[in-house]
């Protein structure tokens, strides 16, 4: 198979690697090994698939050796906080709802019966309805999607404190710190960059970010630090539950002392 296929699947790869582990170094690194585990001839690439459903089988393999010993210790973390919450439940929903994969290619990814796939997205769902709720600010100039996204988050229990069409309202609402998570898209009404008012706003509060656009290939370049949850427009519904429930779960992680990254 040419590498040239695989090359394109590269950022959406480094896009899932990140929000399985959590950080965007832990992610890119396992993604550069699986790589160089392909050149070396260390990792097979299966020409009966397609190349991505190929990609992320090799990536899967070495990120389960990683998982059962080995690897770098933020790895390992990020692997045995997964693991206390059914690893392969979270895996599974994360391939079908945020990378799009049907049951029977994540079957073929994973290497298990498409039977155990489907039973692992409905545990991932069961652990996302138990999840602690939490206020989210969300910043989108378009107001049925805004709309959207808040009858989402409320749908997982979560309150909205707001929608920010523009920077400075952003800024505004962020003021009173009360909210801990922030879906963020990149281009706002007035011209102002949602990046920008996420990087304010990470200035002095410690919150996940999901940026939710229609310009991925903006923010999916490798040449400076990317989001660790990033979900392309337009989205299905639960590829956003599935990435809120990431994000919150992984910081929460992060944020207790003995877990600490």
């Amino acid at each position: 198979m040419p590498y040239q296929p695989l090359v394109k699947q590269l950022p959406f790869l480094r896009r899932y690697a990140r929000a399985l582990t959590g950080a965007q170094e832990t992610g890119d690194l396992l993604v550069r090994d699986t790589l160089q585990a392909i050149l070396d001839g260390k990792a097979a690439i299966d020409r009966t698939v397609s190349p991505r459903v190929a990609l992320y089988r090799a990536f899967h393999g070495l990120w389960s050796h990683r998982a059962g010993g080995g690897g770098s210790p933020a790895a390992l973390r990020a692997d045995q906080r997964l693991q206390a919450l059914d690893v392969s439940a979270r895996v599974a929903l994360l391939l079908t709802a945020m990378e799009g994969f049907s049951y029977a290619e994540v079957a073929s990814i994973l290497q298990v019966p498409m039977a155990q796939v489907e039973a692992q997205v409905v545990e991932a769902q069961r652990e996302i309805d138990t999840q602690v709720a939490t206020r989210v600010l969300i910043i989108e100039d378009e107001w049925v999607i805004a709309l959207d996204l808040k009858t989402l988050v409320s749908e997982l229990g979560h309150e909205v404190i707001g929608v920010a069409p523009t920077h400075k309202k952003a800024l505004e609402l962020a003021k009173s710190g009360d909210f801990g998570l922030v879906l963020a898209d990149i281009q706002l009404a007035d011209g102002s960059s949602g990046i920008d008012a996420v990087t304010d706003i990470l200035a002095d509060f410690n919150v996940p970010v999901i940026f939710i656009t229609a310009f991925p290939d903006r923010l999916l370049t490798g040449e400076r630090p990317e989001p660790t949850y990033l979900i392309t427009k337009p989205f299905l519904g639960e590829t956003v539950k599935a990435t809120v429930a990431q994000a919150l779960f992984f910081h929460e992680a992060k944020s207790a002392p003995t877990v600490a990254a």
